[in-house]
């Protein structure tokens, strides 16, 4: 389950994983994130932001994409990731 809200912000700092595992997101503290696909670690680094339960991500690419926590549940595009 999410992390408790504050100031209308959810808790999504920590480790997001797949179902079987193969794609790990790690949310950072200071709005960072670095993703591992298998064992390609580092597969995609950037920044995210949050507004209530939605996120915004930027790629350190210029690549860009959403999410949304939804019942603890972080869903990323067309991924479906669980906290660790």
């Amino acid at each position: 389950m999410a992390g408790p809200v504050e100031d209308d912000h959810v808790d999504v700092v920590g480790m997001w994983v797949t179902a079987d595992g193969h794609i790990r997101q790690e949310l950072l503290p200071e709005g960072r994130y670095e993703e591992a696909r298998g064992g390609r670690a580092g597969a995609y680094t950037g920044r995210y932001t949050v507004t209530g339960s939605h996120l915004d991500y930027v790629d350190d690419t210029g690549f860009t994409a959403t999410g949304d926590i939804r019942d603890g549940v972080l869903h990323h595009e067309h991924l479906v990731l669980y906290r660790e």
